[in-house]
């Protein structure tokens, strides 16, 4: 790194033996003397998508009453320290075609953000489907290294069919697809997605990466010397920036190296690749914790993230569900099983509430990263007994750069569909589109009044 008296570039990189590890934006970034130093910078808008499988026991769900004057549910009450930055939209469907059969989970996961509806496989290949967050990444993609993160907590099968109908385990195992034929797989290897955010773009199959890696030095260390003389050059505010980061870093490398020394010991009934957590609830956190340094170091402003892949038969022991996820979600009005599924439920917008905290505990210019994200976190169906895809779980979190008028629970006419929520979200997103799948407009009362489009800066 060649340090000059100049203010630094935003994309500042220190570089190492196979690492490439950015910085966050700090204050040193802007000519101290510059009208831009004098003015707010336009914040950043980044997006996230949150997917939950095999549906929500509605009744512990949706809130009672209307506008500002709601009261949370169970499932919800983990958000209570974001109430004024939350959405709860009701009222929204992905209808499907009345010729349909089968294939409901598929479907479910399939237009979750793509609101298309595929009849069958054959069908499918004929549209031209692409999800939100992809139509989002061709313009937000310019101004990033990498355009989007597809990340999970479930590995990717698109081998073979896993649903009724033919559909093959890709339109359950994703909800991000460039097109028809490229559905983009969840990867849920934190090693992976690691080296992907820190490992030296130019040259991922370097002598420095792989020694570094066998002997599990810290990508820190390659850097060393550069954050030494940045050091030097770095005001009190941004020296303590700096050092949170660093830490940030260090801590999420040092737990991915002990999920690897653990994947070493035989491990029954577990089937996952070195690199993943055994422990649900570290493995959730260390994704989590990944698309926060993606979001803080600008590497990318989209990541799309399913806790689950449908059909899931994933069992949750740490809170009391022994039982196995879908075939629970079948749940036929039994007081028992509605029990468990809403600790399911609780559980994995607990795991994201946490997520949610330290968004707003990073700064980022003149705010924190929360109130510079938009995050869609829902299902693709509401009850999970029925597969029904009327009604759907969706909040919509963060303060959208300004956009988003939050601390309200927003009831839509019967049938409005979901696709007019993702209409909305593409324009504030810089990626504005006039139609997808059975939008019929923009979704009404979501931002402030006079709310700025944001693109890429």
């Amino acid at each position: 790194m060649m340090i000059t008296k100049k203010a630094m570039a935003r994309r500042t990189i220190l570089r190492g033996m196979g690492t490439a590890l950015a910085l966050p934006l700090l204050d040193g970034m802007v000519p101290a003397l510059s009208a831009l130093a004098k003015t707010a910078a336009k914040p950043t808008l980044r997006f996230g998508a949150v997917y939950v499988p095999n549906g929500i026991v509605m009744q512990n769900w949706t809130p009672t009453g209307e506008g500002t004057a709601f009261e949370l549910t169970p499932i919800l009450e983990p958000l209570t320290p974001f109430r004024d930055q939350m959405l709860v939209l009701s009222g929204l469907n992905s209808t499907p075609p009345g010729d349909v059969r089968g294939g409901t989970h598929s479907r479910a996961a399939t237009r979750f953000l793509t609101d298309e509806q595929p009849r069958d496989p054959e069908q499918w290949a004929e549209r031209e489907p692409v999800s939100i967050d992809q139509i989002a990444a061709r313009e937000l993609g310019k101004y990033t290294p990498l355009s989007s993160l597809e990340l999970g907590l479930e590995g990717a099968n698109f081998a073979g069919s896993c649903d009724s109908g033919g559909f093959s385990c890709a339109f359950s195992y994703t909800i991000s697809w460039r097109n028809a034929t490229t559905p983009l797989p969840m990867e849920h290897n934190p090693r992976a997605v690691f080296e992907r955010l820190f490992g030296d773009s130019e040259n991922t199959a370097s002598e420095g990466q792989r020694a570094r890696l066998q002997d599990q030095r810290s990508i820190l260390d390659s850097v060393s010397e550069d954050v030494t003389r940045l050091g030097r050059r770095l005001g009190p505010s941004d020296r303590v920036k700096v050092s949170s980061y660093l830490d940030a870093v260090r801590d999420v490398e040092r737990r991915i190296q002990m999920a690897e020394a653990q994947g070493e010991r035989d491990v029954p009934f577990m089937d996952r690749p070195l690199g993943a957590p055994a422990d649900f609830v570290d493995h959730a956190t260390l994704m989590y914790d990944l698309q926060l340094l993606a979001y803080q170091i600008d590497r990318t402003r989209i990541v799309t993230f399913m806790a689950g892949h449908e059909l899931s038969g994933r069992t949750y022991p740490h809170v009391g569900v022994p039982d196995a996820h879908h075939p629970l979600s079948h749940h036929r009005g039994v007081p028992d099983a509605l029990t468990k599924l809403t600790k399911i439920n609780t559980h994995h917008v607990s795991l994201f509430a946490s997520f949610l905290e330290k968004l707003r505990s990073t700064p980022d210019g003149d705010g924190s990263l929360l109130d510079h994200t938009m995050i869609v976190y829902g299902a693709g169906m509401s009850d999970s007994n029925a597969h029904s895809p009327y009604n759907l779980p969706i909040i919509l979190l963060g303060g959208g750069a300004g956009q988003l008028k939050g601390g309200r629970h927003l009831v839509y006419p019967e049938r409005t569909p979901l696709a007019n929520l993702h209409v909305s979200l593409l324009d504030k997103l810089g990626a504005p589109i006039e139609r997808i799948g059975d939008s019929n407009g923009p979704l009404p009362n979501l931002f402030s009044k006079n709310a700025e489009r944001l693109s890429g800066v």
